[in-house]
C-alpha cells in the first residue's frame, strides 16, 4: 500500500513538472520567435498580425520537435528509477 501511494505522489510531483517544464520551454521559444520576427522585420515590427501566425505556425512545428519529446522523460525516468530502486532494496 505505502508504495502504490509512493508511485502516487511521484506520477503527481512529475506531471506539475512536466507542465511547468513545457510551459517554460514554450515561452522560451516563442520569444526567440518574435525576436526572430523583429530581426528579419526591422522597418515594421508593430505588424502583430502577421508576427503572431509566424508564431503559431512555428509552434506546431515546435511542439512535435526532439526538445518537447525529451521533456516527456520528466515523466518516464524518474519512475523507472524509482522502481529498480524498490526492486533492488526488496532483492537484498
Amino acid at each position: 500500500m505505502a508504495f502504490i501511494r509512493l508511485i502516487l505522489l511521484v506520477i503527481l510531483i512529475q506531471l506539475v513538472l512536466y507542465l511547468l517544464l513545457s510551459v517554460y520551454i514554450r515561452s522560451l521559444r516563442r520569444e526567440a520567435l518574435e525576436k526572430e520576427w523583429a530581426a528579419r522585420h526591422p522597418e515594421n515590427p508593430d505588424a502583430t498580425e502577421k508576427r503572431d501566425l509566424f508564431v503559431e505556425k512555428a509552434m506546431v512545428g515546435f511542439n512535435k520537435t526532439l526538445r518537447m519529446r525529451l521533456v516527456g522523460l520528466v515523466l518516464i525516468l524518474p519512475m523507472v528509477a524509482v522502481i529498480v530502486i524498490a526492486y533492488i532494496v526488496n532483492v537484498q
